[in-house]
């Protein structure tokens, strides 16, 4: 009978083991599935122009281009994962009153841009450097700077050593896909979350053909020569206040970090409005206008 139950208890623990890898191939499976979406026309008070261009590999990339002041800058706004262009359209709205012209993209696998998979800022990183390539050749001689939230963030990071900007404004991104993974695991599942990230992050290269060494954004940000605004959220446990100081130590030359009070993993410009604004054009006022 003791047998009987070693063995009962052997089979129950390896259905339960199996239960969970198969969970997790179908959670990993999710999250680099595509979100792409019809977006449609812009707001009708931003008055923006559909616009399409190639990427590396020739496959279009879907965007906003508004048009500014001349000779008073350009930003280029990337969003999060599992979002598109839309989700920057506030940041568009002021920066456009303030006179500078603003590239809104999807990247690959988001919004009206096609793309197999979401790839956490690896092959993104390439849409960074094609959004830069346009701006730079539709607006020749206006200095440029960049807006990356989250993923959005990851992939200017790993644009490296071609991102041609002169200013970035990074916000809560992650210092490697490792700690992104476990971060997020513990959120929903508590201690035994973090555990379980190896087993997720194996997925990440049987689904992508990616290691997670080649996701670690921290390794990457201290060859950004330009002038970089840190933005991070002081309750975010997507990306804690101990990985996103880890990134700013490790970033080198001119930076800034903003903390944001009460703030999570969450949209920052929505959270804190005006003072987003403030802060956010006096850095390009600054670096983008010399003011």
């Amino acid at each position: 009978m003791r047998k009987r139950q070693i063995s009962n208890w052997l089979f129950f623990l390896a259905l339960m083991a199996s239960l969970a890898l198969v969970g997790l191939w179908v959670a990993g499976s999710y999250l680099i599935s595509p979100m792409q979406s019809f977006v449609g026309a812009p707001p009708s008070d931003l008055p923006a122009q559909a616009i399409v261009f190639p990427d590396a590999s020739g496959e279009p990339i879907h965007g906003w281009f508004v048009a500014g002041t001349k000779g008073q800058g350009a930003v280029l706004l990337l969003h999060g994962v599992r979002a598109d262009r839309r989700a920057m359209i506030n940041r568009a709205r002021f920066l456009h009153a303030a006179g500078y012209a603003v590239l809104l993209i999807d990247f690959q696998a988001a919004g009206e841009s096609p793309g197999k998979a979401i790839t956490f800022g690896y092959r993104e990183a390439e849409d960074v450097k094609a959004s830069l390539r346009y701006i730079h050749q539709r607006l020749p001689g206006e200095h440029v700077g960049v807006i990356g939230t989250s993923m959005g963030g990851a992939a200017t990071i790993l644009a490296e050593p071609d991102v041609d900007a002169d200013a970035v404004v990074l916000e809560q991104v992650y210092p490697t896909i490792q700690q992104a993974t476990e971060d997020r695991l513990a959120i929903h599942l508590g201690p035994i979350g973090p555990w379980l990230a190896p087993v997720l992050l194996m997925t990440l290269h049987a689904h992508l053909d990616i290691y997670p060494d080649q996701l670690r954004p921290i390794e990457h940000i201290g060859h950004l020569s330009m002038p970089k605004l840190l933005i991070v959220g002081d309750r975010d446990r997507d990306t804690t206040m101990a990985e996103s100081y880890a990134m700013f130590h490790a970033a080198t030359g001119s930076k800034q970090l903003w903390v944001v009070h009460g703030a999570r993993h969450v949209d920052l410009y929505g959270y804190v409005g005006a003072d987003y604004q403030v802060r956010v054009l006096d850095f390009f006022n600054t670096c983008l206008r010399g003011k």
